[in-house]
Formats: structure tokens, C-alpha cells, sequence
């Protein structure tokens, strides 16, 4: 039962970092398209 409890463990402690390493990855893309589209909407605008 111990060893099943670490292997559970071991799981989601690795599924969350791979998440969140994901999650930071596509924030930062999203975020750097946005800022090409505002960039280019204030070219338009001058």
C-alpha cells in the first residue's frame, strides 16, 4: 500500500509540473501575439 501511495504521489507531482510548464509556454505565446496585433493596429492607426 506504501509503495502504491508513492507511485500516486510520484504521478501527479509530475503531471502538475508538466502542466504548468505548458501552461507558462502558451501564456507567454498568447501574450507576444497580442502584442504584435496591438503593435501593428497602432501602425495602421498612424
Amino acid at each position: 500500500m506504501d509503495e502504491q501511495l508513492r507511485l500516486i504521489l510520484i504521478i501527479i507531482v509530475s503531471v502538475s509540473i508538466f502542466g504548468l510548464i505548458v501552461f507558462i509556454f502558451v501564456k507567454n505565446y498568447i501574450k507576444s501575439k497580442i502584442d504584435n496585433l496591438v503593435n501593428e493596429e497602432k501602425k495602421k492607426l498612424k
